[in-house]
């Protein structure tokens, strides 16, 4: 266990924001984290799991210990009749995974393409893209309890997935997406090492997004292949959203809202053109970009974070912003937010 002191967070955030760590060790193996646990110092201090940084906003300087996850490898482990049973540690990063698993001929996380993070913050986020979530292809996956330094391991149900939401998000007793298990809450109280993936062998594509319906329309390719959704992907976030090694930025800043059809319908009457899609359960997802465009912000800047100009979903760095510069403008999209639409959107990445 290598401990390293007054170490600089800017190039292990996204956002490029500039903060440091007290103290960080890295964890390459599960005798890191225990070896943490051992010492009467350091297991003594909070701690914070830090992954690709792709999900996080730093407001200062971080003082629990910055446990930074570090896990490698990526491996088939199982088969069954329905699917290949994939593990990847959890430093991993997750778009070199799906490009990996591809390559071995084992489809379904093409929807999932250039999302920024590692394999490990997968599961805390639920990430999902253009029809396809999580834990539509999640197993399991291994934990160690930062009190004990003993692996644990949870399958999906346990996790509590939910929209962008997990156990992992969420304190002892407070509710993730199944309240059945709120009281798994693990917030700070875990570190995932190993995420495993159910690939299905009667692979389906899924298509329900416009932008995917807008290139099989142009290219009139109507069964694509997986690797062809993935080159889509590509395509269609590369044009959407920015390059984290050129502008700094956490991907989406808001989950898309959920409203009742009453809701939709009351909204739709005054703004015909929102962009709103149906939901399995009845209730309608609304496009938060959309909403935050509508309301001017598009281009628009406080200090020196911005809205992106191709994205208003998609909140950046424009040359040294704070982190108190992000959450002001953040603050301020949802006033205005809300004002216009009686909508309260919420912040996707960790406030840190």
């Amino acid at each position: 266990m290598l401990v390293e002191k007054n170490v600089a967070l800017q190039p292990y955030n996204t956002f490029g924001i500039v903060a440091r760590a007290h103290t960080l060790v890295r964890v390459a193996q599960e005798v890191d984290v225990q070896a943490v646990l051992a010492d009467p110092l350091l297991a003594a201090q909070p701690k914070f799991v830090l992954g690709g940084g792709s999900n996080i906003v730093l407001t200062g300087d971080v003082r629990p210990l910055v446990l930074k996850v570090e896990v490698m490898g990526r491996r088939l482990v199982g088969e069954t009749a329905q699917a290949w049973i994939v593990q990847a540690g959890a430093g991993e990063n997750w778009h070199d995974l799906v490009g990996w698993t591809l390559a071995q001929g084992w489809p379904g996380l093409e929807n999932l393409a250039l999302i920024p993070g590692t394999v490990g913050a997968a599961p805390v986020q639920n990430i999902g893209a253009y029809g396809v979530e999580l834990q539509d292809r999640f197993e399991s996956l291994d934990a160690l309890d930062l009190t004990t330094g003993r692996r644990f391991a949870l399958d999906a149900a346990q996790c509590g997935f939910g929209y962008r939401d997990s156990v992992f998000k969420h304190a002892p007793g407070q509710p993730s997406g199944h309240d059945a298990h709120k009281s798994l809450g693990l917030a700070g109280r875990a570190l995932i090492t190993q995420v495993r993936l159910a690939l299905p062998k009667r692979w389906r594509p899924v298509l329900g997004y416009l932008d995917l319906e807008k290139k099989i329309a142009e290219s009139g390719v109507r069964q694509p292949s997986p690797q062809q959704i993935y080159q889509w992907v590509c395509e269609i976030r590369a044009a959407k959203l920015p390059d984290p090694q050129v502008i700094g930025n956490a991907g989406s800043f808001f989950k898309n809202p959920t409203v009742t059809p009453e809701q939709c319908a009351d909204i739709i009457a005054r703004e015909p053109r929102i962009v709103h899609y149906q939901l399995a359960n009845g209730t309608v997802k609304l496009a938060a970009g959309w909403l935050i465009d509508a309301c001017g912000w598009k281009g628009k800047s406080v200090g020196n974070a911005g809205v992106y100009e191709k994205q208003a979903l998609v909140l950046v760095n424009r040359h040294g912003a704070t982190g108190g510069e992000v959450m002001t403008l953040a603050r301020a999209i949802q006033t205005s937010v809300y004002e216009r639409f009686g909508i309260r959107l919420e912040p996707e990445p960790v406030v840190v």
